[in-house]
């Protein structure tokens, strides 16, 4: 099993290093004016991207619009893109950063709002509590994991920023502890222990659903 597990993870750093230098000969063609080379850098980031921001803000349609604007950032800084660096990880931290600024937009917008400001729950969105117990009886297993999926995608949204961007990049997006340290601009030890700490939050909030 110990072997497997080795030779699993030395092919997946071939893939890894084998993608970054397909990335690396791409923008270099895109510097040099190639187009193409752009697009197929397009095609191959904006899935993953666009999924990452949506799992970060829970807004599909503002996904779509930043991950847009990431790669409009990315192409206009072409010339000052440095190869020492995995592409991936550039990208990451420009959809993060821009992901995050909205999300701080969106959290200042909710404390002036007079209309959020007198609820009388006091809900204030971000980290709020919430009650995921739902006695109504679920059909079928399909139905069941299905909106236990959504439960989780709640539970994740609600988790504080700091918390909840770590812990997607490592657990859904399975970046190692190094590259996420390069994207947040964190140290590696500041990034273990605060996605120990999202895990144990996520836990406490799906204890009595899960």
């Amino acid at each position: 099993m110990g072997a497997l597990s080795s030779i699993e993870e030395l092919l997946f750093g071939l893939k890894q290093a084998f993608d970054a230098t397909t990335d690396h000969r791409l923008l270099e063609a895109s510097r040099a004016g190639d187009e193409a080379a752009f697009a197929e850098l397009v095609q191959r980031y904006r899935h993953p991207i666009t999924n990452y921001i949506y799992r970060l803000t829970n807004d599909y349609d503002l996904a779509v619009d930043l991950a847009q604007e990431t790669f409009l950032r990315v192409y206009g800084a072409l010339a000052r893109y440095h190869t020492n660096f995995a592409f991936s990880t550039y990208i990451y931290r420009i959809a993060t950063n821009l992901a995050i600024s909205e999300l701080r937009r969106r959290k200042r917008r909710r404390f002036i709002s007079l209309t959020a400001f007198f609820q009388p729950n006091g809900d204030s969105g971000d980290g709020a509590d919430f009650d995921l117990t739902d006695d109504r009886p679920l059909p079928d297993a399909k139905l069941v994991a299905s909106e236990r999926q959504r439960a989780i995608a709640r539970a994740i949204a609600s988790l504080p920023e700091k918390y909840r961007v770590p812990l997607i990049l490592r657990d859904i997006e399975e970046r190692n502890y190094e590259e996420i340290a390069q994207i947040l601009h964190l140290s590696e030890g500041t990034v273990k222990s605060r996605i120990s700490r999202a895990r144990a939050l996520l836990r406490e909030k799906l204890r009595n659903y899960l």
